[in-house]
């Protein structure tokens, strides 16, 4: 499936999506950090397939939309306002909002902006509270790399924008990831250090949208302490445990058969009497469900 690719202005500032299928029941999905929208493709086509319009939004600085070398013009509040935005341009009054690592947090963030636009949210590795040392430590030579070793990075962008793509997503990820102008991206950067980096608990507490919560052991940047949180704060979330951060991008068929049915169930009539926390078991468990 070839999607459409349109875009948008935000605050002067030209935002890219691709859009898949069509239909009133929207999916809006959001990309990792400095990552492009189009990390997202192979779910957006499965989504597509079962009946909704996906739209994969590059982030001001991300992928194919504008990168102004400027630090203010990044931030997660303005993020989250960016995802709105797309709703407006589109003329859509609400979607399922959901997205990987900062696009998560974006999504948190556009729910606790515009509550009554977020039908539900997807929410894969999200970066709390648990994550500040891995974040720190992953992060900071990130930026001292991209600041002050700008000429060799750029070099390396130079020879990674000459290099083929496979038609593989990861290595296309790694290669666009690589491939960028490094002055933008430390200015991404700086603005998350020096700005919130998803709504605080009280805000999250408040969100009582259905919502599904991808998370996984062993990774310092997204601990699954902080999505087993995050689902105790939620009144209406449920978490599932993806055996690691590849899943959804090498064998994902168990985690996208979950999504599509967290989607399928957001669009259907509200009814509370079912709601609540619930978590799904390890993989390992083959599948087994438990209340938590």
């Amino acid at each position: 499936m070839e999607p459409t690719t349109r875009h948008f202005d935000f605050d002067g500032h030209r935002l890219v999506y691709d859009e898949y299928g069509s239909g009133p029941r929207v999916v809006v999905l959001l990309p990792g950090l400095l990552f492009s929208r189009k990390m997202h493709r192979p779910l957006a086509e499965t989504l597509a397939d079962h009946g909704h319009r996906v739209l994969c939004l590059d982030l001001l600085g991300h992928g194919d939309s504008d990168r102004p070398p400027e630090m203010v013009n990044y931030g997660m509040l303005t993020f989250g306002r960016q995802a709105i935005a797309l709703l407006d341009h589109v003329e859509v009054d609400q979607a399922v909002i959901g997205g990987t690592s900062l696009g998560a947090n974006v999504s948190l963030e556009a729910a606790a902006a515009a509550p009554e636009r977020v039908r539900g949210l997807l929410v894969e590795m999200p970066v709390l509270d648990n994550a500040l040392l891995g974040c720190a430590i992953a992060f900071t030579p990130l930026l001292v790399g991209l600041t002050f070793g700008a000429p060799v990075a750029r070099l390396i962008g130079g020879v990674a924008r000459l290099a083929p793509h496979t038609g593989s997503l990861l290595p296309d990820m790694m290669l666009d990831w690589v491939s960028q102008d490094p002055k933008p991206s430390a200015s991404v950067l700086q603005g998350l250090f020096f700005g919130r980096v998803a709504p605080p608990t009280e805000e999250r507490q408040a969100m009582d949208q259905e919502t599904l919560v991808i998370g996984h052991y062993r990774d310092p940047i997204h601990p699954f302490s902080d999505s087993d949180m995050l689902v105790r704060e939620l009144p209406n979330a449920r978490l599932v445990q993806a055996s690691s951060v590849l899943e959804l991008r090498l064998t994902p068929e168990r985690l996208t058969g979950e999504i599509v049915q967290f989607v399928e169930r957001c669009f259907k009539p509200k009814s509370r009497s079912g709601s609540g926390r619930r978590r799904t078991a390890n993989p390992a468990r083959r599948g087994s469900h438990k209340a938590s």
